[in-house]
């Protein structure tokens, strides 16, 4: 499973409905792909002729070693996303190393029952436009 579409779909959806392109950010944030997750996000954006490759990173991979660390696919998206967020991405804005920042938190709608189903997962990913002034 990876949320590389959730995550592809929202930023496709945002940069259309606004009018801008990936250059007008210092930074496209999401957590938590991976290293997997994000090569599947580049690939659906290129499709869609948007190129991130540049200014993004991701939450999971910022927080984990994967080189020091058995932590196979990353955490939760969440946690990782909550953690990087107030740890390093809001003090670089209050320094004013970043004016505007596209942060996607993705994750999985976990359920018992859908699981149970055998169905697929469905994923989500949730936009924020942070702005300093």
């Amino acid at each position: 499973m990876t949320i590389a579409p959730a995550a592809a779909g929202t930023i496709i959806d945002f940069l259309t409905d606004t009018g801008t392109s990936p250059a007008e950010y210092d930074l496209v944030l999401t957590g938590d792909l991976g290293e997997v997750g994000s090569k599947c996000l580049y690939d659906l954006l290129k499709a869609e002729n948007i190129d991130i490759s540049g200014r993004h990173n991701d939450c999971g991979l910022m927080i984990y070693d994967r080189k020091a660390q058995d932590v196979h696919s990353g955490g939760s998206g969440c946690g990782c996303c909550a953690s990087v967020l107030c740890s390093t991405v809001l003090p670089k804005l209050e320094q004013g190393k970043y004016k505007n920042i596209l942060f996607i938190a993705t994750g999985a709608l976990m359920s018992p029952v859908s699981s149970q189903q055998g169905g697929s997962i469905p994923a989500i990913a949730h936009l924020v436009n942070i702005k300093s002034e």
